[in-house]
């Protein structure tokens, strides 16, 4: 069964079309309402000139993905350091994203200083703030399994993020491990809106079935058993679930460890099976439960981002030693380098 609904459903990390005239025209509109420099002597950031992607050295590359690239980056004239997105010219995801974070300004979300015009080779890039720990992810990959005090911290975080954007009806749709920046500060901030949504209504629905199979809610990943359409704020909460059990896990959580996670195993894992149970000892009550009530299958019982900000595993953390804990895993990971 899950063969034949693979057939059906389109493949999920395909690159996007090319999108039309206006799509490259919005991405212009965009980058002059973030960059008032292009226009007017003025910056939402330190810098006082217009900014061009000619006016800052890549140091590093921080991560790649479909369409483009992330460096860290200094700008020559003031030694700054931040996160440089150079995306190709017409993807919509540029667009897309930029769109998103000009709407945007939380602590619990990267900031986007400035949309940089296009150079010579077609490119833009969106000047964002560099967070200096990485990705969630890249410190599991070093440190393996997280402490549940430190997980706390995350989910908090994670959560405010995400209920500032949903309260701007606004949804992620990719939320995973490679999505969520640490500082070493230990400020977690939820990164990389190519793929997210700015809804018209509060209630509204979604269709688009992009993102990342092996994070995405059962009805994401299976649209033809539930009408074709989801609740993307449920969604939103599934993603964040599974993300947090990887966490504590240490590796993927809805296969069996060694596993590939090919198409049709996900499809079995996220669809039919059941979630992991975390035994007695291994992980608090609370921990339990906070993940049980973020993976339910049906997305109607699943806990809104508001219930997950009052549980007892994230209300409950002590925040300080959260924090502590959260800081010293980052550290550690940066240690590892």
């Amino acid at each position: 069964m899950a063969m034949i609904r693979e057939k059906r459903l389109p493949q999920l990390h395909l690159a996007l079309p090319v999108p039309s005239r206006a799509a490259a025209q919005d991405l212009a509109v965009i980058a002059r309402r973030t960059n008032p420099a292009a226009t007017k002597a003025s910056t939402p950031s330190a810098l006082s000139s217009q900014f061009r992607l000619a006016d800052f050295d890549k140091l590093a590359v921080l991560g790649r993905g479909n369409g483009g690239t992330v460096y860290k980056a200094r700008h020559r004239e003031t030694c700054a350091l931040y996160a440089l997105k150079v995306q190709h010219y017409g993807d919509p995801a540029a667009a897309a994203e930029a769109d998103v974070l000009s709407r945007t300004a939380s602590p619990f979300v990267v900031r986007c200083h400035s949309v940089l015009p296009a150079d010579a080779s077609g490119d833009v890039a969106l000047l964002l703030e560099l967070v200096d720990g990485g990705s969630l992810d890249s410190i599991r990959s070093r440190r393996g399994a997280f402490a549940e005090a430190a997980l706390a911290e995350v989910a908090a975080q994670a959560l405010s993020g995400l209920a500032y954007l949903h309260a701007r009806r606004i949804v992620h749709l990719d939320i995973k491990p490679a999505n969520l920046l640490v500082s070493t500060a230990g400020d977690v901030k939820v990164a990389d809106f190519g793929i997210a949504k700015v809804l018209a209504r509060a209630g509204d629905q979604c269709t688009s079935y992009a993102g990342t199979s092996a994070y995405m809610s059962p009805e994401r990943f299976d649209p033809e058993a539930h009408g074709g359409h989801y609740d993307p704020y449920a969604a939103d909460v599934w993603s964040l679930g599974v993300t947090l059990l990887e966490l504590f896990m240490g590796r993927y959580p809805l296969l069996p460890a060694g596993q590939q996670p090919t198409w049709p195993a996900l499809m079995c894992a996220v669809c039919f099976g059941e979630p992991p149970v975390l035994p007695d000892g291994a992980a608090s009550p609370e921990l339990r439960g906070f993940i049980a009530a973020c993976l339910q299958k049906d997305y109607r019982s699943r806990a809104s981002v508001a219930e997950l900000l009052a549980h007892p595993f994230v209300a409950g953390r002590e925040v300080a030693a959260s924090k502590r804990a959260l800081r010293k895993l980052v550290a550690d990971a940066s240690s590892s380098l």
